[in-house]
């Protein structure tokens, strides 16, 4: 029987978990995507590339909600038992309350599991698949950033001023600089312009112009009637190289391991693995693997409403500190990452304190329980 209301208990909370995190989820995720729109006209790229950009996003934010929402799952599936008296059952089936929290304390670390897999693996992978997508494809959308009298500078090794965009597409006075490696660099100037697309290739096809070519020796100026631009063999500023972020967690594991060894050329292999980024590559370790612990730590506080039963004098008060406690541990959470350092060892043992703090807790908890069972 105790097995059957444990599993009851365990199913009670995950569908919460599951209602919550898809209703959440789905928010966050629909809000971003809105905030994408901006960056299909500035970057570049169509609609359809951007939403799999966002899709890729869904597993990084369904983490992130782990510790709020699981902590709000335990809590109210607890709080219901004991407004229903349903936790009066588990009693008089003889579980005890360190039983009880020993089952949670269970149930919890599935859920660490889940959120360590997603942290270590999961979100990496799909933050640097995004980033790569991005990277990689064309900009197949580049009507949209030519503007009347605008500096266009959104794309590597280019600049593109237009006096004057018209309804037809086409363009009137156009200024075109354009960078090469060294001290390379050519202007294009011409009257008339017209978009163009050929073979899934964006052009821009120019009229009566010139080209001068800038090197750090010469300059020499050729004038044309007619002359063509590839516009889609350009890549976008914003996505060349990986975020820490996006870096593996193994990379990241041997990128501290090389830099406590001194081994500087481990430098060549690894984005940013350095003395200025040492700091925020131990961060994003501890971010990592020592956070989903917090979920433990969370279903812990949340189990903390057996001690207590509704008839006892100040039980809403009672509550509400629990609620709050597992607020701040979840605000902590998200702060202590400022206090891991790479340099500081002090600071990092305070970032921990949560973890040892709980361990105390457990303890008197379970002490609390041994000598009320014995009297």
């Amino acid at each position: 029987m105790k097995k059957l209301i444990f599993r009851n208990i365990f199913k009670d909370i995950s569908i919460l978990f599951i209602i919550i995190s898809l209703a959440l989820t789905l928010i966050v995720w629909v809000i971003q995507a809105v905030n994408y729109l901006d960056i299909v006209s500035e970057d570049g790229h169509n609609f359809s590339v951007y939403f799999k950009f966002s899709l890729l996003s869904l597993p990084k934010i369904f983490n992130k909600l782990m510790l709020f929402v699981f902590f709000i799952s335990v809590y109210f599936t607890l709080s219901k038992y004991e407004e229903n008296n349903e936790i009066l059952i588990f009693w008089s089936f003889g579980i005890t309350k360190k039983e009880f929290i020993n089952k949670l304390v269970k149930l919890s670390f599935i859920y660490f599991l889940i959120s360590l897999i997603l942290s270590i693996v999961v979100v990496p992978k799909t933050q640097d698949m995004a980033r790569s997508y991005i990277r990689t494809s064309n900009i197949d959308y580049f009507p949209s950033l030519i503007k009347s009298n605008h500096f266009n500078d959104t794309v590597s090794d280019l600049t593109i001023f237009v006096d004057k965009k018209n309804v037809d597409g086409s363009v009137d006075n156009i200024f075109i600089k354009e960078n090469f490696s060294g001290k390379k660099s050519k202007i294009v100037t011409a009257k008339k312009g017209i978009l163009s697309k050929k073979r899934n290739d964006f052009y821009l096809i120019l009229f009566n112009g010139k080209i001068i070519n800038i090197d750090e020796k010469n300059t020499n100026l050729i004038k044309f009637d007619r002359s063509e631009l590839n516009l889609s063999k350009f890549k976008t500023k914003t996505t060349t190289f990986p975020k820490i972020q996006e870096t593996s967690t193994g990379k990241l594991i041997n990128c501290v391991n090389s830099f406590a060894n001194y081994n500087k050329s481990f430098e060549k292999d690894l984005f940013r693995c350095n003395e200025n980024s040492i700091n925020s590559v131990t961060q994003e370790i501890y971010k990592r693997i020592i956070l989903p612990i917090y979920i433990i730590i969370l279903g812990f506080t949340a189990s903390f409403l057996i001690i207590k039963s509704k008839n006892q004098n100040n039980f809403n008060k009672y509550k509400m500190f629990i609620f709050i406690l597992g607020f701040l541990f979840i605000v902590f959470s998200e702060g202590s990452t400022n206090l891991i350092s790479y340099y500081d060892f002090s600071k990092s043992i305070i970032a921990l304190t949560p973890i040892f703090l709980n361990i105390i807790l457990y303890l008197i908890f379970i002490f609390i329980s041994e000598r009320s069972k014995r009297l």
